[in-house]
């Protein structure tokens, strides 16, 4: 009877207050918080932008080919124009154009340079191809190049396009573990931070005991304490990150990777997940944690 009188009937939302509000512990939980949501926005925005610019460049390759005539110039003219009616004949072709001298003179400048004078170089003449949806049918268009017009030579942009998905799946790849290892991280350091609390606080919780308070009592009590400094730790993070992620410095051109950095649209909602997930992960491993040790003290 005295033992259910002197039973805290602390609120649901007061039973953290048993626990130390100040300490190393706490700040130790609060910054972890904040450093792995800072380092996961950036995990995040690394695995959007390798998305985008995978599907840009992919995109760009996937519905395009190149025929490139090597003749000699007498000849040249005619090879163009019986390839051409080749395309005009192949399904799966939606047109075809010869490629100017200025076009030719651009995709040379990223390695020649703009005052590079490529008008006396004996370029090959170039035809672009832009197919359907459903595509063409490239080996066979292989033979018959090869039989019908010798200078010919059809690429299909494989060789280029199967390294560039291979780099975006890597990236892909270590983006999530990059964000997993982030979670892990979390999860351990507070763990590590409700053990050492739980330890120094070994004497509050037999007094709790000796008055009649249940573990699942001090359990959701250290399990509050510590999601709220994970909520609240992880929350300033996000938004540090947010305002680093919105002062790095747009590239010039649209064609390159930090010209993708950062995130689009709808995707900065994701932001908003980051502080509910650490607060979970915080939430779980302090249960955990709290019901190890608490069999340990019996």
């Amino acid at each position: 009877m005295i033992a259910r009188l002197l039973r805290p009937r602390a609120a649901p939302g007061d039973a953290h207050r048993i626990v130390p509000p100040t300490g190393i512990t706490a700040v130790l939980t609060a910054f972890v918080a904040a450093t792995m949501s800072f380092l996961a926005v950036f995990a995040l925005a690394l695995l959007f932008s390798t998305d985008r610019l995978a599907d840009r460049w992919g995109g760009a390759l996937a519905q395009t080919a190149t025929i490139r005539i090597s003749a000699p110039p007498e000849q040249t003219g005619e090879q163009i124009d019986l390839t051409l009616a080749i395309l005009k004949q192949t399904p799966g072709v939606e047109s075809a154009r010869p490629l100017t001298s200025a076009e030719k003179a651009g995709l040379l400048e990223p390695w020649l340079g703009p005052e590079m004078p490529v008008d006396g170089l004996l370029l090959p003449e170039l035809i672009e191809i832009v197919e359907t949806p459903e595509g063409l049918d490239a080996e066979g268009l292989r033979l018959r190049l090869r039989a019908e017009v010798p200078g010919a030579v059809f690429d299909d942009h494989g060789r280029w396009r199967a390294p560039l998905i291979a780099a975006a799946d890597r990236l892909r790849m270590i983006g999530s573990g990059a964000v997993a290892a982030i979670a892990l991280s979390l999860a351990a350091m507070v763990t590590l931070a409700a053990s050492a609390a739980l330890a120094a606080n070994t004497r509050v919780i037999e007094v709790l005991r000796l008055i009649g308070a249940r573990d699942h009592f001090v359990v959701r009590a250290f399990t509050m304490r510590f999601t709220l400094r994970a909520l609240t730790g992880a929350a300033a993070g996000t938004l540090l990150g947010l305002v680093a992620l919105l002062a790095i410095p747009r590239a010039p051109s649209a064609d390159t990777f930090f010209a993708d950095l950062g995130l689009r649209g709808a995707e900065w909602a994701v932001l908003l997940v980051i502080p509910p997930v650490a607060g979970a992960l915080a939430y779980i491993a302090t249960r955990l944690t709290a019901v190890r040790k608490l069999r340990e003290m019996r």
